[in-house]
């Protein structure tokens, strides 16, 4: 029997890392592009153990770094699946930094991808629906359509007059000519 839903908490993964020297910029600060390397595993391991399939990045929204994450620092990612569609799934990834030495722990960032499962012939397959549990789940879990909307509006592949939900988050239900 297919499994049709699966709740939120199941897709978690947390990853920790260590940024060493080959990690850094000229300031001693961990690269945006390591970390972003680093996002995109953990949001694929997420996706992959959800869908149990293979995945493939389709999309990355987004990404603001609030704290550098320094040389010596441990890096936490934690991603799970924050909505499933047909064949696609987001995923949620919060980032933090952790001073171990003064054991002072930081929010570096947080991002959104976009992940497809892939069936055996490489074609785009169905995934199990999302139940959110707990109040950051639903709150993710509501957000992510209008999320879906503004990167398929973005990317030209749907039409700003058909992204509903995401109108709707900027009309009061009058029209204005």
């Amino acid at each position: 029997m297919e499994v049709i839903s699966k709740k939120a908490g199941e897709s978690l993964i947390m990853m920790t890392e260590l940024v060493l020297p080959n990690d850094t910029n000229v300031f001693g600060n961990l690269m945006g592009g390591r970390l972003m390397y680093w996002m995109d595993i953990a949001a694929a391991l997420a996706a992959q153990k959800h869908a149990n399939a293979p995945v493939v990045t389709a999309s990355v929204d987004n990404i603001s770094f609030e704290a550098p994450i320094l040389l010596g620092n441990a890096v936490y990612i934690e991603a799970k699946v924050s909505r499933a569609f047909t064949t696609s799934m987001e995923v949620h990834l919060h980032v933090w930094g952790e001073d171990l030495k003064k054991q002072h722990k930081y929010k570096s960032n947080e991002a959104y991808y976009t992940f497809v499962a892939l069936n055996n012939a490489g074609a785009p397959s169905p995934v199990p629906q999302i139940i959110p549990v707990s109040e950051d789940e639903l709150k993710l879990y509501d957000g992510a359509m209008r999320r879906r909307q503004l990167r398929l509006v973005l990317g030209g592949k749907m039409k700003p007059d058909d992204a509903l939900e995401l109108k709707a988050l900027f009309s009061n239900g009058t029209k204005t000519t």
